[in-house]
């Protein structure tokens, strides 16, 4: 019978409750012998957006693994607990958006089950922490082997609930596209793909504030915005020894306008 060696999480849950230590703990319990990786707890809470584009580009660089996903503000309410196939390994949590383009990023959809096999579940189903009482144990079961299709009922793709497309427009001598993330070092992610930069010269604007194309961060003198690729091949804007989010005042959502002086 096949199976995953390894789960990851992506949660909002934080580390300074024991949200994440019960998940693990209810994995444990259930196949002891599957490997936990954490990819982050800390998306900022009830942010769908940005736990679906760290676990979108995280994912792929994983060995292949069940991958469990809960930033879930509609818990306890009718959206759906799922469990979805890709090639590249499976994906589980809530039906609102937060699993697809992981989805994609791991080759695409093969087969969607709704959780409802109350066998899966962990005791009396508590309305507000499906984390711990369906996704682990869930997770768990399928990195022991349990059939996709054990999970439940199946789903149409077509009716899962999709994040809107993240805004991107390109002109000439310009971009404009929409704050993906921001990391901890106040690095800004656009959702423009890096071949975006290939038409722009050398020295840019930002929202009034003087940048310049680079490739590493050391192309800039201290103080210095720069735009490049980043690692997960997007556009970024960042400082060199300062915190571009702050220099510009953006937060995931805001658009943000690259042009050429």
């Amino acid at each position: 019978m096949g199976g995953y060696g390894w789960i990851s999480l992506t949660t909002d849950y934080g580390t300074f409750d024991g949200f994440a230590a019960a998940c693990r703990g209810v994995i444990a319990r259930i196949a002891p012998d599957v490997r936990v990786n954490d990819i982050t707890h800390h998306v900022p809470p009830a942010d769908v957006s940005r736990g679906a584009a760290v676990l979108a580009q995280t994912a792929p660089h994983l060995p292949p693994s069940v991958h469990v996903a809960v930033v879930d503000p509609g818990v306890g309410s009718e959206r759906r607990g799922i469990a979805i196939g890709t090639p590249g390994g499976i994906l589980v949590g809530p039906d609102n958006g937060l699993l697809i383009w992981a989805a994609e990023a791991l080759g695409g959809i093969n087969g969607v089950f709704e959780l409802t096999n109350k066998d899966w579940l962990l005791g009396d189903v508590s309305r507000t922490f499906h984390g711990r009482d369906v996704f682990s144990p869930a997770a768990a079961r399928l990195a022991l082997g349990a059939p996709l299709s054990d999970a439940g009922a199946a789903v149409a793709p077509e009716t899962l609930v999709r994040l809107p497309d993240p805004v991107v427009a390109v002109g000439d001598g310009w971009l404009e596209a929409e704050v993906l993330t921001v990391d901890r070092f106040g690095n800004v992610q656009l959702a423009a793909g890096g071949a975006a930069l290939s038409g722009l010269s050398p020295d840019l604007v930002i929202g009034g504030v003087k940048a310049r194309r680079a490739q590493i961060f050391a192309d800039a003198q201290q103080g210095e915005m720069i735009v490049y690729e980043d690692s997960a091949g997007r556009v970024a804007i960042a400082v060199n020894g300062g915190r571009a989010v702050v220099l510009l005042s953006v937060r995931p959502g805001d658009i943000v306008r690259v042009a050429e002086r």
